[in-house]
């Protein structure tokens, strides 16, 4: 988490010293520090170097496929920064590839096994969350100020990027179904009080994990509503720090998968 925070970090800030022209005409982008003028390019400049040098010193003594996906994760960013945005459909997929990353290097420093559904829930939940950064500026820029900030919306019209979200949040939660119906069953543990009143076709081999698939349908639902407000879907990380019923919808997931793979078996 401290690697990739300094790197995204690093990231960030060299993206807004290369978007500088164009964050001046955004609504919330022209506040941020380099846009406003309260941080110097120079320090900001200072900054980035060195937060990157650091992560890559640490992700190197943490693991070498560690440090291959974080040097991959840096070097997508710097292509998307200076290149990939402004290609239509492909920016889309270099911000679902950097999520995708994210996850790999975890898997990576932990050293686990990821499902092949879960993978695909994630690249569509990744897909599903760039094509709403991308819907969410067309909903709060004008039509003359959006291709001025950003070339590529100019070629992305508003039923088009609806017709993407419509795609990959059907396919995020059924990729998700797919991965509870194909885990490992939870063996009940007779032992446990609570769970002996249970009849016997819930107390045996049961995919107790198809329970939290409601919550998932919830929280995409809530999240394609808050796409189309515009100000808060534009940062994901805004929304899910902000919004209520996303907090209690993630929350509750939390601890439903917690119970479920360590409190009945």
């Amino acid at each position: 988490m401290i690697i990739f925070t300094l790197l995204t970090s690093s990231v960030y800030l060299i993206n807004d010293i290369a978007d500088l022209p164009q964050d001046k005409l955004h609504p919330f982008k022209k506040k941020r520090p380099i846009a406003s003028g309260k941080l110097p390019i120079s320090t900001a400049i200072f900054m980035a170097v060195m937060g990157t040098i650091v992560a890559f010193y640490l992700a190197y003594a943490q693991d070498f496929f560690f440090f291959l996906t974080v040097f991959g994760y840096f070097f997508l960013q710097m292509a998307y920064t200076f290149s990939l945005k402004h290609i239509i459909v492909i920016d889309v997929l270099a911000i679902a590839a950097g999520f995708i990353l994210r996850v790999y290097a975890g898997a990576f420093a932990i050293n686990v096994h990821m499902n092949v559904w879960f993978l695909l829930c994630l690249v569509s939940l990744s897909l599903f969350m760039a094509v709403g950064k991308r819907r969410a500026e067309l909903a709060i820029l004008t039509e003359k100020t959006a291709p001025r900030h950003r070339k590529t919306l100019s070629f992305y019209s508003p039923e088009l990027l609806d017709t993407y979200l419509a795609m990959f949040a059907n396919s995020a939660w059924l990729t998700y179904a797919l991965f509870t119906f194909f885990s490992p069953p939870v063996i009940i543990n007779q032992g446990l009080p609570l769970l002996a009143i249970l009849p016997l076709a819930l107390a045996g081999t049961i995919k107790w994990l198809m329970a939290t698939i409601p919550l998932v349908i919830f929280g995409i639902m809530r999240y394609m509503s808050i796409i189309y407000q515009g100000s808060r879907a534009e940062s994901p990380e805004r929304v899910l720090l902000s919004d209520k019923p996303l907090l209690v919808t993630v929350f509750l997931w939390g601890i439903l998968v917690v119970a479920i793979i360590y409190g009945v078996s």
